[in-house]
């Protein structure tokens, strides 16, 4: 599904270089609950862009799904961005004056795709348990809300990967954990998903851990999920 190899990403700061990965390999498998983990600095983002396609590496090859993404152009970037990965963000990103279903429904409106289009969104809602609130403007939902909005507009075009960053940063801990057996019950049905925290307590849902530090993995494990958010 996801594979890294050899990556490196190095920054320019003026004659400076600054590199933010290292040579770094990484091979994710379909149907995979994946969390990334590291301090300020560790190279996280930078491998989140990547792996989101925002960002090309200075070097190596990312292969997902079958494409090479290292060398697609722009406009093929941009496809595979609409069709491949769903983002879930921690700031949710919702449009504020339209309403939770004409939100999810906004990935199918930039792919240009008219057909079932609002019964798509509508199921997408439906998936993660908020059919109910499809009508309802963002500042009419809770955070938590808000966030599932976010993530049924992340699934509605059908995606290889779910990529959330930092998903929960903005939300309390009822609502952390509501969003986290979320993503946990959409990997058991199948999804493929990267997440991106800081929290020990929310990588604890994911069944492996890849932390990084000074731009290379440092330590790849599998682990038991928790149940709970402890703080």
């Amino acid at each position: 599904m996801i594979t890294l190899e050899g990556i490196t990403k190095v920054y320019h700061a003026g004659e400076v270089e600054v590199p933010a990965l290292r040579g770094l390999s990484l091979h994710i498998p379909e149907g995979e609950f994946v969390a990334i983990m590291g301090p300020s600095g560790s190279g996280k983002s930078t491998l989140m862009n990547l792996i989101g396609c925002l960002d090309q590496p200075s070097s190596g090859r990312y292969i997902l799904d079958g494409y090479d993404v290292s060398v697609l152009s722009d406009d093929q970037l941009d496809w595979i961005r609409n069709r491949k990965i769903g983002f879930v963000f921690q700031s949710f990103n919702l449009i504020p004056r339209a309403s939770a279903v004409h939100n999810v429904e906004m990935p199918l409106i930039y792919a240009g795709e008219n057909q079932q289009r609002r019964e798509r969104a509508m199921a997408a809602l439906d998936s993660v348990g908020i059919l109910d609130r499809a009508s309802h403007l963002p500042n009419e939902l809770s955070g938590g809300q808000q966030q599932r909005v976010a993530v049924a507009r992340a699934l509605v075009t059908d995606p290889a990967i779910l990529l959330a960053d930092e998903p929960t940063g903005n939300l309390d801990s009822e609502s952390s954990l509501e969003i986290m057996k979320l993503l946990r019950e959409l990997n058991h049905q199948g999804r493929t998903i990267v997440l991106i925290t800081h929290e020990p307590d929310i990588a604890a849902f994911a069944s492996r851990v890849v932390r990084l530090r000074d731009g290379v993995i440092v330590s790849d494990q599998r682990q038991s999920v928790v149940t709970e958010i402890v703080h």
